[in-house]
């Protein structure tokens, strides 16, 4: 299965979804175990230690540290994975808005975390781009 590579029919068909929860960024030490409990979303390791993305109540239930709570927008146009300005297209719409994103590309969609108090503003730029309207 073949993801969209052409940047007008990617936007055009993006359809954002805002799926439910709250999501935030936690970190562990290198070496350390993702605790049993834990199911996380997203799990990124780095030399520093490993990311885990995972929804607030249960980072706060397992008592890890966390930053950045956000919600999680999907795009679910499957879009190929060396699909050329899609996301930089998105980040810079909401950049000139004034919001931050966490981009991260899966094999299927582009999934972006943007800031809790600004995700239906995101929201609606996003619809607003796939529209042809670019604000």
């Amino acid at each position: 299965m073949t993801g969209e590579r052409d940047l007008d029919a990617l936007l055009k068909s993006m359809k954002p979804e805002m799926l439910d929860g709250i999501f935030v960024f936690c970190t562990l030490a290198p070496g350390a175990s993702i605790p049993a409990a834990i199911n996380p979303l997203l799990t990124f390791r780095e030399q520093e230690g490993t990311t885990l993305v995972i929804l607030r109540e249960k980072a706060e239930a397992a008592g890890l540290a966390h930053a950045f709570a956000s919600r999680l927008i999907t795009l679910t146009v499957h879009s190929a994975l060396d699909a050329v300005g899609f996301l930089a297209a998105l980040t810079a719409r909401l950049a000139a808005a004034g919001i931050s994103v966490n981009a991260v590309s899966a094999f299927h969609h582009d999934h972006l975390f943007v800031p809790v108090d600004r995700a239906d503003e995101a929201m609606a730029l996003l619809r607003e781009m796939s529209a042809g309207r670019m604000g």
